[in-house]
């Protein structure tokens, strides 16, 4: 096999974005690297950026044919702003993936991976074939198969990270948003086994009795009148003064400092007209409302509100550390951290326009699963 096919996301300098499959190289595995034969890439909402570049999907069109799809749509010019990097460059898509290593380079580590199924991670899974470095694999346990082990870095690593981010700042208890998604599942699998109290906010009736009958004890529905009221009490109950916001835009980063705020307030025993002295950290991981983050200052002085990224955290948490996360995610894959598909499509399945609009809405329950080799 010296060529195959792989999905590239295209944005051109006259606005438009082109999706396509195009024939590219193989590549042989340096001394470190293997060759893996990519068998299943899950569609999460942080490949999204990348592949649709914020273009207006409701002028999208879909032309070539069947086995070759060609996908544009127009962007919005306040994006193209956001985008000079990339103008006229035809780039790969796909954060992680799993398959099996056909060919590996001549150092140990990546002889002891041949022949074996791997999760990995690093971009340009979205094709049949990925060479990376073997540090950037995750053997995964006899038995598991591709499809389950698919999504075993985005999601599980990054709720193992947020429980770690919540030991090392000195935390006890979680707030999370969107919390019926894959990750936020995994997340309430890792705090019922770790015992640490979670928040779980979420904005359907459906979500709620979700996670409820997995065990979640302290679930809030946004769309509740009350919400705010049950929020507060769920962190007083816990004393969470840790969130990790998915949405970003909108005030929902701001209610729940200021939740946290009201919550503290009632341990204080004289008035401070800077408010209390508990700090209240929010970190916006996600991007599932695009419009502006707002925030009303009712919450003191003692807050913080801040970006957090997988990687940024890993890099701050060290190596061995890393290496304890993977680990734990090896052993549980098929069970903390389980993912679910609602659709498997093939590489073309994954550039029909209905498919893509569907994806693309990031909807709880909608993940899809690209089979590349299929």
């Amino acid at each position: 096999m010296t060529s195959a096919l792989q999905l590239r996301s295209l944005v051109t300098k006259n606005g438009k974005l082109e999706l396509s499959l195009q024939e590219v190289a193989v590549p042989q595995p340096g001394p470190d690297e293997v060759l893996v034969k990519i068998d299943a890439a899950p569609i999460n909402p942080s490949d999204l950026a990348l592949l649709t570049a914020f273009a207006d999907l409701s002028t999208a069109q879909q032309s070539g044919t069947a086995e070759r799809p060609v996908i544009t749509a127009d962007i919005p010019e306040a994006a193209m702003r956001l985008l000079q990097g990339r103008l006229d460059e035809s780039l790969p898509v796909g954060n992680e993936g799993a398959g099996e290593v056909v060919a590996a380079g001549s150092s140990d580590a990546a002889q002891a991976l041949m022949g074996t199924t791997v999760g990995l991670f690093g971009g340009e899974s979205y094709g049949q074939y990925r060479c990376v470095n073997s540090m950037q694999c995750l053997p995964l346990e006899p038995g598991t198969s591709a499809v389950q082990g698919a999504s075993c870095f985005v999601n599980p690593m990054t709720s193992l990270g947020m429980t770690e981010t919540m030991r090392m700042e000195g935390h006890t208890a979680l707030v999370h948003t969107a919390a019926a998604s894959n990750l936020g599942q995994m997340l309430n699998r890792i705090c019922q086994a770790d015992d640490i109290a979670l928040v779980n906010v979420v904005r359907k009736v459906e979500q709620a009795s979700l996670l409820r009958d997995m065990g979640a004890k302290y679930v809030v529905n946004s769309s509740d009148e009350d919400f705010l009221s049950q929020l507060t009490e769920a962190i007083a109950d816990t004393g969470a003064t840790l969130a990790f916001d998915a949405t970003g835009g909108g005030k929902l980063a701001s209610q729940i400092l200021s939740c946290m705020e009201t919550a503290a307030a009632r341990k204080m025993t004289e008035y401070n007209r800077y408010g209390s002295d508990t700090f209240k950290q929010v970190y916006i991981y996600g991007g599932l409302d695009p419009s502006p983050t707002a925030l009303h200052r009712n919450f003191g002085f003692a807050w913080s509100l801040s970006g957090w990224l997988l990687p940024q955290f890993l890099q701050k948490a060290g190596i061995e550390k890393m290496l304890q996360m993977r680990s734990r995610v090896a052993s549980e894959i098929d069970s903390t951290f389980a993912s679910h598909y609602n659709r498997e499509v093939t590489l073309a399945g994954a550039l029909d326009l209905e498919a893509l609009k569907t994806y693309s809405r990031q909807a709880t329950g909608e993940k899809y699963l690209i089979r590349p080799n299929q």
